[in-house]
C-alpha cells in the first residue's frame, strides 16, 4: 500500500506555506491540556503556541464546505487561524462568504488575522475577540456550518455544550455541527432528539461528532 500523500483540494502554494508554518507552531497534540490531565487549563498559558487542527481535518471542512455550498460558517475557537484559513478558502472557491470565528487570546486573534491577510483571504473571515459565550450570540443570519473545537474547561458544563445551546438555533435545518473533542455534555445535547439533530461519530482525534440539523 502506498503511503504517499494524497493532493491537497487546495491548489495555492501560499495557503501550504502558511498552514505548514503554523503546524510548525502547534502545541504537541499528547502534552496539551486536551490529553494531559496535569497540563494547565489556562489559555493564556499557551499564548505562543497555535492549538489547531491536522491539514487533513483542514481539507475535510474545506470539502464539506464546498459540497454544501457554505455561506455563512461559525467557528470556535479560532486560535492562530489553521481552520479559519480552510473555512476562508471553502468561502472564496463557492463564489462568497463569511466566517466568524472567536478567539479568547488577543495575541491569537492578532496572529490569525495576520495569516488570514497574507493568504489574501481576509475577506472571507471576521475574527472577533471575547468569550464566545458573548461573541457568537448573533451571528448574522442563518448558519451553514459550525466547527467546534474549543478550550476544555476543569468542571461544569463544557464550553462546547454552552456554546451548542447558543448557535443550535441560528444553523439553519440542513446545516452541520462538526466537534472536535466529544465532550459528552455536548454528545448529550446533539443526540437528543428534542434537539433537532441527527449525528455520526467520525475516528477523527478522540472521536469528531458530525451533526446535522433536521428540525
Amino acid at each position: 500500500m502506498s503511503n504517499a500523500v494524497a493532493p491537497s483540494l487546495i491548489q495555492d502554494e501560499n495557503f501550504h506555506a502558511v498552514t505548514a508554518r503554523l503546524l510548525s507552531e502547534q502545541y504537541p497534540l499528547d502534552g496539551g491540556p486536551r490529553n494531559n490531565p496535569k497540563a494547565s487549563r489556562n489559555p493564556f498559558d499557551y499564548v505562543q503556541y497555535g492549538l489547531g487542527i491536522a491539514p487533513e481535518q483542514g481539507e475535510l471542512i474545506y470539502l464539506l464546505c464546498r459540497w454544501l455550498r457554505t455561506k455563512r460558517v461559525a467557528e470556535f475557537a479560532t486560535s492562530t487561524g489553521m481552520s479559519t484559513l480552510y473555512l476562508a478558502a471553502a468561502m472564496r472557491d463557492n463564489g462568497g462568504g463569511i466566517v466568524i470565528g472567536s478567539e479568547l487570546v488577543s495575541a491569537k486573534a492578532a496572529a490569525a488575522r495576520r495569516n488570514l491577510r497574507h493568504v489574501g483571504l481576509s475577506d472571507y473571515a471576521e475574527i472577533r475577540e471575547g468569550d464566545a459565550r458573548r461573541t457568537l450570540r448573533d451571528l448574522g443570519g442563518p448558519v451553514d456550518f459550525v466547527l467546534m473545537d474549543g478550550w476544555i474547561l476543569n468542571e461544569g458544563p463544557s464550553l462546547a455544550r454552552q456554546v451548542i445551546e447558543i448557535v443550535a438555533p441560528q444553523v439553519r435545518v440542513g446545516g452541520y455541527v462538526m466537534n472536535e473533542n466529544a465532550e459528552p455534555d455536548f454528545l448529550e445535547f446533539v443526540r437528543d432528539p428534542a434537539n433537532g439533530f441527527l449525528r455520526l461519530t467520525l475516528p477523527i482525534k478522540i472521536g469528531a461528532e458530525l451533526c446535522v440539523k433536521v428540525a
